[in-house]
């Protein structure tokens, strides 16, 4: 999500590193990087033009200030981050204010019609939001209004059986009729919210704003959200204008935002209707409707991240408790392969991996590629795994001791290497080769000693492996070669003894292969007989 926003404020920041002051001739040249990018984002060309030159005048005024005085702190500050202060501010404008309120009505069902133009999200988001106001406490009825296209009514009839909510529908009916019965049905069987599922096209022509403004004017719903699809582009701006001179709707929600990499949809929308964003849809899972906050969407876009944005998805899937239980407990080392698996859980039910990254301040800013189906490997390795080999990962360690003679002393030396049994077992159930298995047994060997020597937050981001103290864990692992490095992994505990990954026992490596060539050589000589 916004790779070509993100890309094009990178390369701006880049233009300040090194100087001492901002200067007039660097802040043209970075906005001229940040037009190009907004540009191709699908930002509008008037609202690019008003955005740049607003963070000119404040980055020309911001150097008077820098030169006024040697004594003032502002000096402390870096050019870059003078810069990307002001863009964050102006992107905040841009898109605020805040806004994700729903108006209830003080009598009678709340209605709220869902409008725009077909193939934006509409039914998908009228799911999403009975969703949203279940967990608010209140009782929704659906209603499919949208009589014409093709399993519209059946696929809100999915959704209904999904949510557990009742839908209402005439197949074939007149929808402002439609509407209007569903609002009685409502206040006669308890329910206090009515979502409109309404029709759309894939152009807009009167028929259909007609058809909607009469619906409006029978049901008079306390909220009409207008639904826009990120990846359409500008399109989607004029057709936003176009549907609020008709209908003169409350708000708008972003659908498809994780699947475009330009989002200027997202900035340029209310700077054309003056209507805020309420809330954007991030996926096609139920769970995933966002509340709309500009000044998270904006450190995303400068690669800041948003850690409010992140912990408000910890909240969601994850209970706080039992996360501050399971962190003390890795902490001391207690971490096994079920844990692993349930964290990857709580990762699939977050979102896209990407998005995730998006979040993360540091990592962000560091155009990280992330792979879901990574997630899909590692589950299925744990998942052939038995549960004792779960329990206890040092079962995939096979040691050995032999006498060796150092100094004119006799000695036992350790040697530790893979059971390829049952590494090769585990990669048959789930289709995946032996080093694989092999790699995810380091990785987790290695996330388990830096948890406890880096010392793992209490907290609901202790729930993420690896994205703590990543930059120490760096330096930890710097310039270590095989041996130090199985060396720190080997984790002590009372309760699994040791599980050290271990690196290839070369010598049984080297005697493996000169077995090999013995056969083949007593191979040739007897076909030489």
């Amino acid at each position: 999500m916004f790779e070509t926003l993100t890309q094009g404020f990178r390369t701006a920041k880049q233009k300040f590193q090194g100087l001492a002051e901002l200067n007039e001739s660097t802040v043209d040249a970075a906005l001229v990087d940040v037009r190009t990018s907004l540009l191709e984002a699908d930002v509008g060309f008037e609202v690019v033009q008003d955005f740049c030159k607003r963070v000119r005048e404040k980055a020309l005024g911001v150097i008077v200030k820098v030169r006024a005085s040697s004594n003032e702190k502002v000096r402390r500050v870096t050019p870059e981050d003078h810069f990307v202060k002001l863009c964050h501010d102006e992107l905040v404008e841009l898109m605020g204010p805040v806004d994700s309120s729903i108006r209830f009505a003080k009598k009678g069902p709340t209605g709220i019609m869902v409008v725009g133009l077909q193939g934006s999200g509409k039914t998908t988001t009228v799911g999403k939001l009975a969703r949203l106001l279940e967990k608010r406490g209140r009782r929704p009825l659906l209603v499919a209004a949208d009589v014409y296209r093709p399993a519209a009514i059946d696929q809100l009839r999915i959704l209904g059986e999904q949510l557990h909510m009742p839908v209402y529908s005439e197949p074939g009916g007149s929808p402002p009729l439609i509407c209007e019965k569903a609002q009685r049905i409502a206040a006669e069987s308890g329910r206090d919210t009515v979502l409109f599922d309404t029709a759309g096209r894939l152009a807009i022509d009167e028929p259909l704003m007609n058809e909607l403004k009469e619906i409006k004017r029978r049901c008079n719903p306390a909220n009409v959200f207008f639904v826009i699809d990120a990846m359409i582009g500008q399109d989607a701006v004029a057709t936003a204008k176009t549907f609020h001179d008709w209908l003169a709707y409350d708000g708008v929600i972003l659908t498809k935002l994780d699947g475009d990499a330009r989002g200027g949809a997202a900035l340029s929308v209310k700077a054309v209707t003056g209507k805020a964003v309420k809330y954007v849809g991030m996926g096609e899972s139920l769970d995933r409707l966002e509340e709309f906050r500009p000044d998270g969407m904006a450190s995303r876009i400068l690669g800041r991240g948003d850690v409010v944005g992140l912990i408000t998805q910890f909240e969601e899937v994850v209970d706080e408790e039992k996360a501050e239980q399971d962190a003390l407990r890795m902490l001391k080392g207690k971490f096994d392969m079920n844990d692993f698996l349930e964290q990857i859980s709580v990762l699939k039910k977050m979102g896209p991996l990407a998005d995730l990254v998006d979040k993360i301040p540091g990592v962000a800013d560091a155009n990280l590629q992330v792979d879901d189906r990574e997630l899909v490997r590692i589950g299925s390795m744990i998942s052939s795994m038995t549960e004792d080999e779960r329990r206890h990962p040092e079962r995939f360690i096979v040691t050995s001791w032999e006498e060796v003679i150092e100094g004119g002393k006799r000695k036992k030396k350790r040697s530790a290497f893979y059971d390829m049994g049952r590494l090769a077992r585990v990669g048959r159930g789930c289709g995946r080769k032996e080093s694989e298995v092999a790699d995810l047994l380091n990785r987790f060997a290695m996330m388990r000693q830096v948890m406890m020597q880096l010392g793992a937050s209490t907290g609901l981001l202790g729930k993420i492996p690896g994205f703590k103290g990543i930059a120490q864990a760096k330096k930890l692992l710097g310039g270590m070669d095989m041996d130090q490095l199985a060396a720190m992994m080997s984790t002590p505990s009372p309760e699994r003894g040791h599980f050290q990954a271990p690196q290839r026992n070369q010598d049984r490596s080297k005697d493996k292969r000169k077995r090999k060539d013995a056969r083949k050589a007593r191979k040739k000589a007897r076909r030489r007989k």
